[in-house]
C-alpha cells in the first residue's frame, strides 16, 4: 500500500525547493530544520525515490523532484485557495494573509504596526517574509503575497497602492569623522570617501549606483554586507560611511558612537507603498490589514 502523502509535507518540499536550502525554507515555515528534514525524508520514503540531493552548498532538485515540484506548487496553491475562499464566508475576520515586505518596512516600521493589527485583530495571523522591492511587487502580481511593502515605483495597473510610510536616505558616519560637522551632505560628498553598501543589487544597492553613474561617477563600497545592523558595525569600525534609509539608522545608529546627516538630494526623499493585486471583494483580514498599516 502506497504511503501517505500529506499537503503539509508537499508545502515545505516547495519551500525547500524553491529556497534551495532546507536551513532558509525552516526559516520561511517557522518550523525546526531537522523537523523539515525529516518531513522531506518521509516524502521521499512515500514516492520510492530521492526528490532532492543534498551537499553542503543546499539541496538540489533529482527529476522526480522536478515533477513534484510542478504538481506540488500548483496543489499547494489550489488548498491555500480552498482555505482563503472558505475563510471569505465567514462573519469574523480571521485567516491568514500573506505580507511581504523590504528590509526597510520591517526594520523601521511594522513591528509596532503589526503588534497594534495584531491586538485589534487575535484570529489573523499574518505571515511576514522580507524580500527586495522587486520581488514583493512580483508576489503580490502572481498572488503570492495578500499584501506587499516596498519602495514607491511604477507598477502594472493590476495592483492597487497605498501610502506606508516616509523614509528619506540619510548619511550614517562614525563619530568624529571629517564631515560630522556638515549639517547635511550631498551625494558627491559621498561618493568622495569609503563606502559600505548593504544588500547587493537590492533595491537601494540599485538606486545609488543609478545615481552615481548620473553624476558621471561609480557607486564602488569597499564594503558590502546584507543587513543594515552589520552596516552600521562597519561603519562604527572606521570602514567607511553609509546611505541607507532613516528608520535604520534609528534602529542601530542611534548613540553618540555615529553621527546621522541628510543626504541632501532631491531623489533621498524616499517612500515606502503598499501593494495588493486589485480583488473584489477582497479578504476581509486582507482589507483590514491593509487599512490598519496605511501611514
Amino acid at each position: 500500500m502506497a504511503r501517505r502523502v500529506d499537503p503539509y509535507s508537499i508545502r515545505l518540499f516547495v519551500s525547500a525547493a524553491r529556497a534551495g536550502s532546507i536551513v532558509r525554507a525552516a526559516e520561511q515555515e517557522h518550523i525546526a530544520p531537522s523537523a523539515l528534514s525529516r518531513r522531506l525524508a518521509d516524502l521521499e520514503r512515500a514516492f520510492g525515490t530521492p526528490l532532492l540531493v543534498r551537499s553542503p552548498r543546499g539541496v538540489a532538485l533529482t527529476d522526480a523532484g522536478r515533477t513534484v515540484l510542478a504538481r506540488g506548487e500548483q496543489i499547494d496553491e489550489d488548498l491555500q485557495a480552498l482555505v482563503r475562499e472558505v475563510q471569505t464566508r465567514g462573519g469574523e475576520v480571521r485567516g491568514t494573509v500573506r505580507l511581504y515586505a523590504n528590509m526597510s518596512a520591517v526594520v523601521g516600521f511594522l513591528p509596532e504596526r503589526l503588534r497594534a493589527f495584531m491586538a485589534a485583530y487575535p484570529e489573523v495571523e499574518v505571515s511576514l517574509t522580507e524580500h527586495d522591492t522587486r520581488d514583493v511587487v512580483r508576489a503580490c502580481l502572481d498572488d503570492r503575497a495578500d499584501v506587499g511593502i516596498g519602495v514607491a515605483m511604477a507598477v502594472p495597473g493590476g495592483l492597487e497602492s497605498w501610502p506606508f510610510a516616509v523614509d528619506p536616505l540619510q548619511v550614517v558616519l562614525p563619530a568624529g569623522h571629517a564631515l560630522a560637522k556638515r549639517k547635511a551632505l550631498s551625494f558627491l560628498q559621498v561618493l568622495e570617501q569609503p563606502l559600505i553598501g548593504v544588500h547587493r543589487h537590492g533595491a537601494l544597492d540599485r538606486s545609488l549606483h543609478e545615481r552615481a553613474a548620473a553624476l558621471h561617477r561609480s557607486f564602488a563600497p569597499t564594503v558590502s554586507v546584507s543587513s543594515f545592523d552589520a552596516v552600521c558595525r562597519m561603519v562604527e569600525a572606521g570602514l567607511g560611511i553609509a546611505v541607507i534609509p532613516r528608520s535604520a539608522a534609528a534602529a542601530y545608529a542611534g548613540n553618540p558612537r555615529f553621527v546621522r546627516r541628510p543626504l541632501d538630494e532631491p531623489w533621498a526623499e524616499r517612500e515606502l507603498r503598499m501593494y495588493a493585486l486589485r480583488k473584489s471583494p477582497r479578504l476581509r483580514a486582507v482589507a483590514a490589514l491593509i487599512d490598519n498599516l496605511q501611514g
